[in-house]
């Protein structure tokens, strides 16, 4: 799955205006709020664990437009507790959004 950020990179440039510090700001805090998520997803043993992090995942997506990460949580919603694929998926897309930053 390659990462598409047009619709996210809009969401952020129209809240950051002509500000590139805080569109810098932006992105970071996505960034380290997508890492901190993933993390608890890929720790998540339970089902209950599993969905809340996965649900929050889908929330700080939508919040930011960011359909690929949408369809990803979903997934995890639809998935077992710790599924590896899911897991990989969630990190591919955490990386390329890292990638994008530079």
């Amino acid at each position: 799955m390659a990462f598409e950020s047009g619709a996210l990179d809009a969401t952020l440039a129209a809240a950051a205006g002509d500000d590139a510090v805080l569109l810098a700001e932006l992105r970071m805090a996505f960034r380290d709020s997508l890492e901190r998520q993933v993390d608890l997803l890929r720790r998540s043993r339970c089902d209950g664990n599993w969905t809340v992090a996965a649900m929050r995942l889908q929330g700080l997506a939508a919040s930011f437009h960011a359909e690929p990460l949408i369809a990803l949580a979903e997934q995890a919603l639809e998935a077992a507790p710790g599924e590896p694929t899911i897991i990989r998926k969630m990190e591919q897309f955490l990386k390329e959004f890292g990638a994008g930053q530079a």
